[in-house]
């Protein structure tokens, strides 16, 4: 069943997401600052916990201009949180990957993030893998 942008409920809801996004945001941009980062830096950083990643993949996740990137790069590299590193399967591609000081910034910024954390706690394990579940749908990802 299709929903239409009037629809009192597909307009609460829409709300509802935005004020959950704008308090995600502006709670992030204060963690990354208490670890002098900006948010984009963080939100590399972050990234780049997950395995090194070559700067063009950043940009297209970060939707961004990949000069962007590699100015984010060069400056994390300088605070000694990023390294780049030759892709084994192509040498001419570098690879951003966080050094051992970048994994411990972000498991620093990513355990100051209480905003998320603290509304979900309020659900039981089943209402929150329901709402999960519901967003990777919204999402069209798999919901397995």
């Amino acid at each position: 069943m299709a929903t239409s942008p009037s629809d009192p409920l597909t307009r609460e809801v829409v709300e509802l997401i935005g004020t959950v996004v704008a308090r995600y945001y502006a709670e992030y941009e204060q963690a990354a600052a208490e670890h002098a980062l900006t948010g984009a830096q963080a939100r590399v950083l972050g990234l780049l916990t997950l395995e090194p990643v070559p700067m063009r993949k950043i940009a297209q996740k970060l939707k961004c201009e990949p000069s962007n990137v590699t100015g984010i790069i060069d400056r994390l590299e300088s605070r000694g949180l990023v390294e780049r590193r030759p892709d084994p399967a192509d040498r001419r591609v570098k690879l951003a990957a966080p050094t051992p000081e970048g994994l411990d910034t972000a498991g620093r910024l990513r355990d100051s993030l209480d905003f998320a954390r603290e509304p979900l706690g309020q659900l039981t394990a089943d209402e929150r893998a329901l709402l999960r579940d519901l967003l990777k749908r919204m999402l069209g990802e798999d919901v397995t």
